[in-house]
């Protein structure tokens, strides 16, 4: 047993309050997985973007083995998600500054499993507090083509990394912005699916981030579930009925996860939807006496995550209309205009057509916008390409300028890596200027010695 303040070999100290109210929530034996998992190592993992890399990359080539991302073990809730051997510098890989995957927590990949599961196909989904990216993109990345994603943030600099992720996943019909969630309200039942993972006391992340610990009081749990039931009042004020609510949050006790789910189900009348999950993947369920609707815990030293709690509900009843996506992405602009931080808007769907070489068009735009080259449907015949070795790659990724081959056109090129887009430099001959933004620049100095695969 433990008494006061806990304290872990490698010198992390618990808070007494929360050893007390944690060992209840969880019994002894699952507690005591939990404390020996800070012993452990946090687990790496990634997961991939399958418009820009599959699966079959992961598979090592015998006659270039560096080519190889080499992981470990697959993330069994997640087709494209990927446990790495250790964690690597990821800021000196291009592939990522490509969109090619997204470095995740394994339990937060939950998402993409929760949205296969579904008896339906949302078209409108709202990602209410999205920073930095990783349930919008994995949810974009299942969505039906022409389905809209809004990805919100409410903090102004987090959203910006929320736009600068996004933009490197590269799917059209996204929009991100920058609003409080009542600011939504307006909207009424517009949405097929909202995310909300909300703001939480962060008990799920003490085993990777010692500030978490340093911040966590009764008090701010007790701060945490009552603004956590504000954000979904106004989230269910936008749900369509039929629509779905998924709630997550990274902590473990009860009042901010089963009690909270429980008052959805009252104030509400919120219906839980059940989601399929294999008993080896190590997933609890409710800890609330008393209280048996499908929730998933993920509990480190159970499960190889972080901590996360996740309840999916259903809005009683039943639209009884489609989605108009115009009319939504119209309002979107008009009523939250301000708010817009970026937006690839509604494309019709082209037919397919193998890529053409280069011919140069009969006009250029004043300057390219970096989401442009980092599109999934990128059109490769638009601009001349020139691949970049890894020195020159991450000089780019510098915002350094470059010197291209002599036989390069003049005028705005897409530079690539492994042959995948990284964006624009424009070429003026003697050098061409660096076109990456200046707030997505790679700031370290430092060049490995060589381009090395996570192994």
């Amino acid at each position: 047993m433990f008494n006061g303040q806990c304290s872990m070999d490698n010198h992390v100290q618990l808070p007494d309050d929360f050893v007390r109210e944690t060992r209840q929530v969880m019994g002894e034996e699952r507690f005591t997985r939990f404390l020996a998992s800070f012993g452990d190592d946090t687990p790496v993992s990634i997961r991939l973007n399958p418009a820009k890399l599959s699966t079959s990359h992961l598979i090592p080539e015998q006659s270039s083995p560096t080519r190889s991302l080499l992981p470990l073990t697959s993330v069994p809730w997640c087709a494209l998600g990927r446990y790495l051997r250790c964690r690597p510098n990821f800021t000196f890989d291009p592939l990522l500054h490509a969109g090619c995957y997204y470095v995740q927590e394994a339990a937060s990949m939950f998402i993409d499993h929760v949205f296969r599961c579904l008896d339906f196909k949302p078209l409108a989904v709202l990602d209410l507090c999205a920073a930095p990216g990783g349930k919008s993109t994995a949810v974009r990345s299942v969505l039906p083509a022409d389905a809209v994603l809004i990805s919100n943030e409410p903090v102004r600099q987090r959203a910006q990394v929320l736009s600068e992720n996004l933009q490197k996943w590269g799917y059209a019909n996204t929009f991100v912005t920058n609003a409080y969630p009542k600011d939504f309200r307006p909207f009424g039942s517009e949405f097929d699916l909202i995310v909300c993972d909300v703001p939480c006391s962060g008990e799920g992340m003490f085993r990777k981030d010692a500030a978490a610990i340093g911040e966590w009081s009764l008090q701010n749990v007790e701060r945490c579930w009552q603004l956590q039931r504000d954000i979904v009042n106004d989230a269910w004020q936008c749900l369509r009925p039929g629509g779905v609510l998924v709630y997550s949050t990274c902590t473990f006790n009860l009042k901010e996860n089963e009690q909270n789910v429980r008052w959805m189900m009252e104030q509400f009348e919120a219906l839980p939807v059940h989601i399929p999950v294999a008993p080896e993947w190590g997933i609890t369920g409710s800890l609330l006496p008393g209280f048996d609707a499908p929730v998933y815990r993920f509990i480190p030293g159970i499960t190889r995550t972080e901590g996360l709690f996740v309840a999916v509900l259903r809005k009683p009843g039943s639209a009884g209309h489609e989605t108009d996506h115009l009319r939504l992405t119209n309002r979107l602009q008009k009523q939250l205009a301000d708010k817009v931080i970026h937006g690839l808007t509604v494309q019709p769907q082209k037919s397919k057509r193998p890529n053409k070489p280069y011919k140069s068009p009969p006009t250029q735009p004043v300057q390219p916008s970096p989401a442009e080259a980092l599109a999934v449907d990128f059109d490769r015949s638009k601009y001349p390409l020139v691949e970049l070795d890894y020195p020159s790659a991450l000089a780019y990724l510098r915002r350094e300028a470059l010197v291209l081959p002599p036989d390069v056109p003049r005028g705005f090129v897409v530079v690539t890596f492994e042959g995948h887009p990284l964006g624009f430099v424009k070429n003026i001959g003697p050098r061409a200027n660096n076109l990456y933004p200046p707030e997505w620049r790679i700031k370290s100095t430092h060049l490995p010695d060589s381009y090395e695969r996570f192994t």
